[in-house]
């Protein structure tokens, strides 16, 4: 008899409150690393980028080891055959460099910007420490992402995966999640549900400060839904699936009125 899995089961969870724990770890030593900001040294921001990029690499590959750990889990409750090794995800430099750039871009004008105009310093500066721990917390948890879904490819005995988003998730995490083990191709993982989550990282896409987990479904196991994520299904199918074109905002009103 094929076991069952589930987004809403023990394990998820566990792995779900260990990925969170790791992001409080991260955003106190991001807002450690904050206090050497400079707005009034632009010079000395090259050392900061180097420092906060530290922090993601360091974070990034516990997370990959979190993840790893979680999908042997799995694989062992699974108790199909053969041995496999999780290959890790690796951090990606240029991507936390970038997206820290990013982050941190308004506290500085741009050539030839009067500073007149402009908001407060201390306005920009609470803003840009915000995009920072946000872009940080998702460079972290998309590697631990990544390490599972790269193991559901490489893994003979993996069948695919399914998103489990938390009850009090974004409504495009919840639709993802409600379409339970859809991510084995892109065409069924609705690449293009939303414009706001296009990208090359992955045909399930996460925004920044999402906790999201991916969860491997294996040869022999059946996949259930748990209750919410039954329920923002039949949330979907009866207000917004009849709505091609306006579906994430109907169910986004749908989940307001009715969630």
């Amino acid at each position: 008899m094929a076991s069952t899995v589930s987004d809403g089961d023990g394990a998820a969870d566990r792995y779900r409150r260990a990925q969170r724990g790791l992001t409080r770890l991260l955003l106190r030593d991001v807002g450690r690393l904050w206090r050497l900001f400079s707005p009034a040294q632009p010079a000395l921001f090259p050392d900061w980028l180097e420092a906060a990029s530290e922090v993601v690499a360091r974070y990034g590959d516990m997370s990959a080891s979190l993840a790893a750990e979680f999908y042997d889990a799995q694989r062992a409750d699974a108790d199909v055959d053969g041995a496999f090794t999780v290959p890790l995800a690796d951090a990606v430099p240029d991507q936390a460099e970038a997206s820290l750039r990013w982050a941190t871009h308004d506290v500085w004008p741009a050539e030839g910007e009067a500073e007149a105009g402009r908001d407060p310093l201390a306005s920009r500066l609470a803003v840009a420490e915000r995009r920072t721990e946000a872009v940080t917390q998702k460079l972290v948890a998309d590697q631990g992402r990544e390490t599972v879904r790269r193991a559901v490819r490489e893994d003979r005995q993996a069948v695919g995966y399914a998103r489990a988003a938390a009850l009090k998730a974004c409504a495009f995490c919840r639709l993802m999640a409600s379409r339970g083990m859809a991510y084995k191709s892109a065409g069924t993982a609705g690449r293009d549900a939303n414009d706001r989550f296009s990208g090359d990282a992955s045909v399930a896409k996460f925004h920044d400060d999402c906790h999201c987990g991916i969860i491997p479904v294996f040869r022999g196991q059946r996949f259930e839904l748990s209750a919410h994520a039954q329920e923002w299904d039949r949330l979907y199918r009866e207000y917004a699936a009849p709505f091609p074109g306006d579906q994430l905002r109907r169910f986004r009103r749908a989940i307001a009125e009715h969630g």
